[in-house]
């Protein structure tokens, strides 16, 4: 057995503050983020249709991966926003595509 006791998630020592890393994100100033997230945002809600649909699809996959890669770190508060945030961008980009 692995000693963490019955009930207790393997990442429940973990969980706390995200620390800066040395990953590929960690070097982009988060103002720069931000606009870019912004501009295909609007661009996708303005061009609409097929192509605004998958430029929102796109932006969807990035939010996924993020939340994917720091789940473990969030609470449930945290996870319960950023989760709720990539279903409305989905269902935004749904609409675009069925209109």
């Amino acid at each position: 057995m692995s000693g963490r006791g019955p009930g207790r998630s393997p990442f429940a020592g973990r969980r706390g503050r995200a620390v800066p890393g040395d990953g590929p994100l960690a070097r982009v100033p988060a103002v720069a983020v931000f606009a870019v997230v912004v501009i295909v945002f609007a661009a996708g809600v303005i061009i609409g249709g097929p192509v605004g649909a998958v430029l929102l699809g796109l932006l969807a996959l990035g939010v996924a991966g993020l939340l994917a890669a720091t789940w473990p770190r969030l609470g449930p508060r945290e996870r319960v926003v950023r989760v709720l945030v990539l279903v409305v961008l989905v269902a935004i980009a749904l609409g675009l595509a069925l209109r």
